[in-house]
């Protein structure tokens, strides 16, 4: 199993990136203009106060209180998987909902009010940022380690 450092560690990098690219894109993006970098994904900065795809604008003091108790929920877990690929999965789940909790919580006027950045681009899918992309890679992560925990669990029990 994965140290508590080594997930930490990992969560912290995620967050990091997630604030660094976030930052550089409401500072170069500010003014409205776009960077196409390829094929279809370009740099478009756009702010969302709801939840993924744009739902539940408005709501973010709601969906922050939601997310610390996810965060909460997700440590414990991480802690207690059963199979590396699902620590290092939730880790990257927790790492992203921090990176747009920070959002939620920096970003604004208010607690819980602020908006989170997104900016990466593909003009056929939502807006979305680096913290995005941790949560769907985690999740993707999870899923796999879910099915590897359950087929190392079946052959158990038929070697028995």
């Amino acid at each position: 199993m994965p140290s508590v450092r080594r997930l930490a560690l990992i969560i912290g990098v995620c967050v990091a990136l997630d604030q660094i690219t976030k930052s550089w894109a409401v500072s170069a993006l500010d003014d409205g203009h776009t960077i196409d970098i390829v094929w279809t994904l370009r740099f478009a900065l756009g702010f969302n106060s709801g939840i993924a795809f744009s739902q539940a604008q408005g709501l973010g003091p709601v969906v922050g209180i939601i997310a610390i108790a996810a965060v909460v929920f997700l440590v414990r877990n991480m802690l207690s998987a059963h199979h590396p690929l699902m620590s290092y999965g939730l880790a990257g789940i927790v790492a992203g909902a921090l990176g747009n909790l920070a959002d939620r919580v920096f970003r604004g006027d208010g607690w819980l009010r602020g908006k989170v950045v997104d900016f990466i681009d593909l003009q056929w899918f939502p807006v979305f940022n680096v913290a995005d992309s941790c949560i769907t890679l985690g999740a993707i992560a999870v899923i796999v380690g879910l099915f590897v925990e359950q087929n190392t669990a079946r052959k158990d029990a038929e070697a028995s």
